[in-house]
């Protein structure tokens, strides 16, 4: 039996929500069809948006989405979205192809995020718009007084403020976003973020997040904070909340699609996911040498599975969701979770229809994909306090498959209001694990379970079969401080546990 124990009277640092985090990019299908049909749609629908989609949202508890990219957001101009549908400009989308009507803009998207209990996160143009635009969208966002840009938004039927707090300054400025030189972006960051700095919202400055490196990029970072760190700074022109590498877990070039893979891409997949860890760990290092007091967050604002592309056109970057993709989300939140004290905000790519996305929709139907339910057995990890877990496993070791740095066991756990939710992952293929799981110091009075898994590793869910990827529930009977379970292959298993 392999031991899993878990230190249940040392809390550590919180496990902040914005950790389950969701991303919606104008690409492919994403937001048309995917949320936004309007509000003269057959398929059902809440001020525009589909019923079903808000509804499955909202179950899981979604804490933050950002919006409108990705590189859609640098050559976005917000003025498009606001004002009379039926007079925005219809743009050419430059990044990702076909016209972009402008009919979901920041009013239906703050209405999106209200809908689903959401606090918004917005990505700002650096690549392609100057400061004053950027400073424009703010004010005419979160201005509660009587200027032009309020009296706007007013006019357009909010009147009220929208309280934005999140603020991506740029979006991968080292590509689409300019394909700016680390020292470049420092300088261009400074001048944007420069006239957001002194606002608001509740009391508290804006959250302002910086764009991240390409792939782990530790050089790039480095040469980044070397350019932007100034001590003499007494302007606080350098505030910052946030810096945001992305992290891609890329199919191999053998791979077509998400659903045909073999034994071995299965391992080498889930290694390199599992290569997540590294780069909180370096990405981390290094603003530390910088920044020792952490005053500035790492933020992973895009990760998720990306395979090669299934469909192109208006389906562009669509791609199926196996339960392979389901393992894969499991252990980057296991991840999240154990590095709490480390990462404060994390955007899974993306919410509808595109990359890892948590819904498929196909005219007025709704599939709920693998990785949609893995974020609705681990929202109790939400707001909990982080649990010391020591798992007594190693790597997975496969003949003739890449398994360097995925665990044969791997997991996290956390408390809340006398209540212990634990989650582990048993990615080996074929072989199940006896665990006996161990709370220091409390007495285990109920234990549920959620598991997930399937009779293959390729199952996925299909419209004429919505449910082949679905949890199963049970109740497990403690014994004093703990359980024991069988994980079985391929599966993840996230325990419920009320302790005195």
């Amino acid at each position: 039996m392999l031991n899993v124990t878990i230190d249940a009277l040392r809390p550590s640092c919180r496990v902040e929500p914005n950790l389950f985090g969701h991303f919606v990019e104008h690409l492919g299908r994403c937001v048309y069809d995917g949320l936004w049909v309007g509000t003269d749609s057959s398929i059902p629908n809440t001020e525009g948006f589909r019923t079903d989609v808000v509804d499955a949202l909202k179950a899981i508890r979604p804490p933050v989405i950002r919006w409108p990219g990705g590189n859609f957001a640098d050559d976005y101009h917000w003025e498009d979205g606001v004002g009379p549908p039926e007079t925005r400009p219809v743009r050419t989308n430059r990044w990702w192809g076909g016209l972009e009507t402008n009919q979901l803009g920041t009013h239906e998207f703050i209405a999106f995020c209200r809908l689903v209990g959401a606090e918004p996160y917005l990505a700002g143009n650096v690549g392609s718009e100057t400061p004053r635009t950027l400073r424009n969208w703010e004010e005419y966002c979160n201005f509660d007084g009587d200027s032009t840009l309020a009296q706007r938004r007013r006019a357009n039927g909010a009147a009220d403020p929208f309280d934005v707090r999140y603020w991506g300054v740029g979006n991968e400025n080292w590509a689409a976003g300019g394909c700016m030189a680390a020292d470049e972006y420092a300088a261009a960051y400074r001048r944007y973020a420069t006239l957001l700095l002194r606002q608001e919202v509740g009391g508290e400055p804006l959250r302002l997040i910086a764009c991240g490196p390409p792939g782990d990029g530790p050089a790039w970072t480095r040469s980044f904070f070397e350019a932007f760190h100034r001590p003499d700074d007494v302007l606080s022109v350098s505030r910052m909340w946030g810096y945001a590498p992305h992290f891609y877990t890329f199919a191999g070039p053998e791979e077509v699609g998400a659903t045909e893979f073999t034994d071995e891409q299965w391992y080498s997949f889930l290694s390199l996911g599992a290569g997540v860890e590294g780069l909180i760990l370096d990405q981390r290092a290094i603003m530390d040498e910088f920044d020792p007091e952490r005053r500035i967050s790492l933020v992973l604002d895009e990760w998720g599975s990306w395979h090669r592309t299934e469909r192109t056109g208006p389906d562009a970057l669509w791609q199926q969701s196996t339960l392979r993709d389901a393992v894969l989300a499991a252990i980057t939140l296991d991840t999240f979770v154990r590095h709490a004290d480390l990462v404060a905000m994390a955007n899974v790519a993306q919410l509808v229809n595109v990359l890892q996305a948590l819904f498929l929709t196909e005219g007025d139907r709704l599939l709920l994909t693998p990785t949609y339910h893995v974020f609705d057995m681990y929202k109790g990890h939400q707001a909990g306090a982080r649990l010391e877990v020591v798992i007594e496993a190693g790597e997975v070791s496969v003949a003739g498959a890449t398994t360097t740095g995925l665990q044969a066991v791997s997991g996290s756990a956390s408390v809340s209001d006398g209540v212990v939710t634990v989650s582990l992952v048993n990615p080996h293929l074929h072989d199940g694990v006896e665990v006996g799981i161990t709370l220091e110091g409390a007495t285990v009075t109920t234990v549920e379970l959620a598991q997930l898994g399937a009779d293959v590793p390729q199952a996925h869910n299909t419209f004429d079969d919505p449910e082949r990827v679905h949890p199963r529930r049970a109740r497990v009977e403690p014994a004093g401080s703990g359980w024991s379970h069988v994980l079985p292959p391929r599966s993840i298993s996230v325990f419920t546990a009320s302790i005195t």
